[in-house]
């Protein structure tokens, strides 16, 4: 049996502690709320190829360093600085990122994510695809990409895809972070768990299953918001088009409706477009790989985007909160602006064996 005395660093950032029955991983970029870097990346895969061989391992654990959150998303100032001097770094990146993200889709033992604090972008793509999703009183789960000239990726318009009615277009487009409630409601995680009991629930994996562990420590999750919001949401975001999805936001009596409509009018114009696209096709694709090679195409896109290098200046770079899009407006944004984004790129595909729905866990 393996004991936290088989504890490694694969990576600085990637600390890994074996104990009992359990395999523990922490992302620990706490000063960059456990941002992703490729080689993190690399290291989460190769613990997960090793512990997946592993009999003495029976559950994995993930969670992240410090008090704010398990990971704020990838590193966004090294795609800025990519995308600006028309490299290929973040493409790399992408590509092994998304194969993670699918080896957790289908990895065949308990993988428990601790998505207590900010979960947002990859953040997101190492945790909500996982078996068994963790959220706390804590929890601020997002997809904020259109807000930086992006489009949701690492799975993310698979899982919002899959949302009930609408909720999944609400969240994709404004970039809304949800909390625990909302998050269970849209599918992006499975059980509530008070944030002051998830050092004993991880502690108590190394020695029991996790179907008894969860049964110790899960909570009916206070209220949420979007349950009640449901009419207009549904109503609004089954519009064909990002404009007409506006039209019918301005024009309903919620002020939560009109507030999300300014939200949408701050972001990146092709952005919406593209991931109303996107959101729209990932529920024909299929399987998660289909809408991930989708999402690979799209984000190779955007690295050629003016939005992408413009949205992380004005966000994450400068911090003016005023990013110049181009196009500025919704209408000036044409249909061969978005088809730009999902059309195939000979040699820069990703192509991922597609096993069909997630293995089902026997625990």
């Amino acid at each position: 049996m393996t004991t936290a005395a088989d504890d490694r660093v694969l990576d600085d950032h990637v600390l890994l502690r074996t104990e009992g029955r359990a395999g523990y991983l922490t992302l620990n970029r706490p000063k960059a709320l456990n941002a992703l870097t490729h080689d993190m990346v690399r290291a989460v895969d190769e613990a997960l190829a090793r512990w997946e061989k592993d009999p003495a391992v029976e559950t994995v654990v993930i969670s992240g360093a410090g008090d704010r959150g398990l990971c704020a998303g990838g590193d966004i100032r090294a795609i800025h600085d990519d995308a600006r001097t028309g490299g290929t770094a973040s493409a790399d990146f992408w590509r092994d990122e998304y194969r993670l993200n699918a080896l957790i889709a289908h990895y065949p033992k308990p993988y428990v994510a601790l998505m207590d604090g900010i979960v947002m972008g990859g953040g997101v793509g190492v945790s909500a695809h996982g078996s068994v999703r963790i959220v706390t009183e804590r929890s601020k789960v997002a997809m904020p990409e259109t807000g930086i000239g992006f489009v949701p990726d690492v799975g993310g318009t698979y899982l919002l895809a899959l949302a009930p009615g609408e909720l999944g277009t609400h969240l994709a487009l404004t970039g809304a972070p949800v909390g625990a409630a909302d998050a269970l409601l849209c599918g992006l995680a499975d059980h509530f768990v008070p944030s002051g009991e998830l050092p004993a629930l991880a502690a108590e994996l190394a020695h029991a299953p996790v179907h008894d562990v969860l049964a110790r420590h899960v909570r009916p999750a206070p209220p949420g918001g979007l349950a009640g919001q449901r009419a207009w949401i549904d109503h609004c975001y089954a519009a064909g088009t990002v404009e007409e999805i506006v039209a019918r936001l301005r024009a309903r009596d919620e002020p939560a409706a009109r507030e999300a409509a300014a939200t949408l009018l701050t972001k990146s114009p092709t952005s919406l477009k593209v991931t109303l696209t996107a959101l729209r096709r990932a529920r024909e694709l299929g399987p998660l790989e289909r809408v991930l090679e989708q999402e690979y195409r799209v984000s190779c896109a955007a690295l050629s985007s003016p939005d992408l290098v413009e949205g992380i200046r004005a966000q994450v770079i400068d911090k003016d909160r005023d990013p110049k899009w181009s196009p500025a407006r919704l209408a000036d944004v044409e249909a061969e602006d978005v088809a730009r984004f999902f059309t195939p790129v000979p040699g820069r595909e990703l192509r991922l064996a597609s096993s069909g729905s997630p293995q089902e866990v026997p625990w």
